[in-house]
């Protein structure tokens, strides 16, 4: 029955990501970079003004907190286990395309967030509410569509918000304390490997203390956690691409080579065709950036800022630092890692890969990968937990959230002893579904993007407060 069902959610999963999404999500993010004018080149000012504390504006949160929450959300396991997968399935060339949608979706998450913080509400009660489903309501009249996207958005939060999250932290930790799979307990007539329960209980404990105490909580701990494992893994990246330097030319030719030619099976990586690359590495950019997914903006509408543009700016730095920066140096570091011994990634999964690659690293390569996934994937637990709560509230009100609070818990406890596959396969189904209601708003929206574009950055406003005031709603 459970093979039944594992091939059900894989060939929806194959019909989610055939070439409409593709051409649906990479289309938007060009369409937009030329709307914005190639907003790209502004990134250098949108990391200034990304650590400028602004105060004196409306928001419950400072932009760099509310970043620090984005990139919680999205540097993650998307970037070490999400680019393995995608490698594993995809071939190398899936790294290009993964890149490419960063570049480009840079444009998308400007946009997306412009959107949020300008059709934003306030409680009565003074919280700032935004995202994808106020931006339809608000600015198209669309309700329906913004309860679509609540929806799914509620839905994926149990996917890639925690599901997948806390699988990561169990794999990985199962590779390090349980490699034979001989630590087993049996629980409800099944067996089951002990780390993975223990992670279950440890991680659901842990995020109940901090969720219950709401955004402010959750800010304060992405703010301290998000610079201090980006850097180490960062670090860590670094310390295997000098290790692996004359392997980094081919590595970068082979890359490019096989996102638009099909390969075949060889030196440890698998056979692939162009639109398996494709559809892994945009698939896996979208899992680890977001751009185009509506999940960011939700809490990019809860910032102090004084316009729209002045946060989007901030927050399309996130795509930056994910997936142009981020994701990147994992490719490098996987494929130049699969060319220089091929016999050792022979047999490696996604998740296998990256810990296999790490290890070339003596004696501090496993703990820096170890620590990293366990820091990313709860960050991102947090942060995608923030998302849900919105969404809930959007849906059903404050009566929903403590209900959903505990779901959300629950998922995680039983998380670790999910299969991966199917748990990444779901992720990636629930991230389309929220994506097309969200593109939705920001193609027919544009002409609200460019305009507020064209006053606030290319006029020099920046440093403008908004002059239309933040409507209040009943909640």
């Amino acid at each position: 029955m459970l093979d039944v069902i594992s091939g059900f959610i894989d060939s929806v999963d194959q019909f989610m990501w055939g070439w409409f999404m593709i051409i649906l999500l990479l289309g938007t993010h060009i369409f937009m970079t030329i709307r914005t004018k190639f907003v790209q080149r502004k990134t250098l000012k949108a990391i200034k003004l990304s650590v400028t504390k602004d105060p004196e504006s409306d928001g419950d949160i400072s932009p760099f907190q509310s970043l620090a929450t984005a990139l919680a959300s999205t540097i993650g396991t998307g970037n070490i286990i999400g680019v393995g997968t995608a490698i594993a399935l995809g071939g190398p060339g899936a790294v290009l395309w993964c890149w490419l949608t960063g570049v480009f979706g840079i444009a998308t998450k400007y946009s997306e967030s412009l959107l949020a913080v300008k059709y934003r509400v306030r409680t009565k009660d003074g919280r700032m509410l935004g995202g994808a489903m106020y931006a339809l309501e608000r600015g198209l009249k669309m309700k329906w569509l913004g309860v679509l996207f609540a929806l799914f958005a509620l839905l994926a939060s149990f996917g890639i918000g925690s599901g997948v999250q806390v699988n990561a932290i169990s794999s990985i930790m199962n590779s390090v304390f349980n490699p034979k799979g001989d630590l087993t307990l049996t629980l409800f007539g099944n067996e089951f490997s002990t780390v993975s329960v223990i992670i279950g209980v440890v991680t659901a404990v842990i995020t109940a203390v901090v969720i219950f105490g709401g955004i402010k909580a959750i800010s304060k701990v992405c703010e301290l956690l998000v610079p201090t494992m980006a850097a180490l893994y960062i670090i860590g990246c670094i310390i295997i691409l000098i290790i692996n330097a004359p392997y980094l030319g081919d590595a970068v030719v082979l890359i490019v080579k096989s996102a638009f030619t099909p390969t075949a099976a060889a030196g440890g990586f698998t056979g692939s065709t162009i639109m398996i690359a494709a559809r892994y590495g945009i698939a896996r950019g979208l899992f680890s950036n977001e751009s185009g997914m509506g999940s960011a903006p939700i809490v990019a509408s809860a910032a102090q800022t004084r316009n729209p543009v002045r946060q989007a700016l901030i927050s399309s730095t996130g795509t930056f630092w994910d997936t142009v920066v981020v994701c990147l140096m994992t490719g490098l570091v996987l494929v130049s890692s699969v060319i220089k011994n091929p016999a050792l990634f022979s047999s490696a999964d996604g998740d296998k890969l990256t810990f296999t690659a790490f290890q070339q690293i003596p004696y501090l390569g496993t703990p820096i990968l170890v620590i990293g996934i366990v820091a990313f994937a709860y960050s991102t637990v947090l942060g995608w937990s923030y998302y849900g709560e919105r969404c809930v509230e959007y849906l059903f009100g404050m009566k929903g959230m403590i209900p959903y609070k505990l779901i959300f818990v629950f998922v995680l406890l039983i998380g670790p002893v999910i299969s991966l596959d199917m748990v990444w396969a779901l992720s990636d189904i629930f991230n389309a579904l929220m994506a097309i209601p969200n593109l939705i708003a920001v193609i027919l929206l544009s002409g609200v993007v460019v305009k507020e574009t064209k006053y606030y950055l290319y006029g020099n406003r920046l440093d403008e407060f908004d002059k239309n005031p933040i409507p209040h709603i009943e909640k």
